[in-house]
């Protein structure tokens, strides 16, 4: 597939954010907005991280089993 998964988009979206935010050419309540977007896209993150490592447990124990 050419398609960027989930976890590289986030990563690149937060990126993204953290960069206009280092800018320092943001209004107050602009950056705030941002501030909570990073938040949102870290708990993203953290839970497609936390699925990725569920599913590859789930995988693990089928291999010992075989």
């Amino acid at each position: 597939m050419n398609q960027p998964d989930a976890l590289e988009q986030l990563i690149s979206e937060l990126e993204d954010v953290a960069e206009r935010l280092r800018s320092g050419e943001l209004a107050p309540d602009e950056a705030a907005e941002l501030v909570q977007h990073s938040a949102d896209l870290a708990g993203r993150l953290g839970s497609e991280l936390d699925a990725r490592g569920r599913s590859a447990g789930r995988l693990e124990g089928q291999e010992r089993l075989l």
